[in-house]
């Protein structure tokens, strides 16, 4: 994890929060002073975590926090200890990560250990995924191949297979290239 959004109402709380996050190793902070200027800053740029400090001046900062982790980022809300179990179940569903104020400094490194975990593994589950997103598409490129190939050289489903299988290995390329082949000159036809 490098960069950080810090998102709070007072420079203090700003200062204060990225001194912490310095000594946490984030280098790249960004600051804001409030949600609308976050969610800006959010659609510019990408941050490995958002860190928010309740209440915002336009918001309390909870829907910023759920709204930031549901599109696969890490989010960190610090708010007063007196609301934190009612604030936590509200935004635990979305993984937004709480921490009380005032902040245990040893609180708040492990949270920031424990967000660099889960992006970790947000980011090796998005990578798994967009695996399979194309595995799912050379299939189907595939599969549109063996039908114009059944239909234009009356060929069996296997003969298709073995046929693109076949070419794909004497050209030395993926079955998904030799798909493409087909499909473009078949589908000018």
């Amino acid at each position: 994890m490098d960069s950080v959004l810090i998102v709070a109402g007072s420079e203090k709380s700003r200062n204060a929060l990225s001194e912490l996050t310095r000594l946490c190793g984030l280098s790249t902070q960004t600051c804001a002073a409030c949600g609308n200027d976050a969610r800006r800053l959010l659609l510019e740029n990408d941050y490995d975590l958002v860190l928010i400090n309740t209440p915002l001046p336009d918001e309390f900062g909870s829907d910023l926090a759920s709204a930031v982790c549901e599109a696969f980022g890490n989010a960190i809300l610090l708010v007063k200890a007196d609301i934190a179990d009612e604030i936590s179940e509200k935004v635990e569903c979305s993984g937004v990560l709480v921490i009380e104020k005032p902040i245990n400094r040893q609180m708040f490194f492990r949270s920031i250990r424990m967000a660099g975990v889960q992006q970790s593994r947000m980011t090796g589950l998005q990578r798994e995924n967009q695996k399979l997103k194309n595995k799912i598409e050379e299939i189907r490129m595939v599969d549109r191949a063996k039908c114009l190939l059944i239909q234009f050289e009356s060929m069996t489903e296997t003969q298709a297979h073995r046929y693109i299988e076949k070419k794909a290995m004497d050209q030395r390329v993926s079955r998904l290239r030799i798909a493409q082949d087909i499909l473009s000159e078949y589908e000018k036809s």
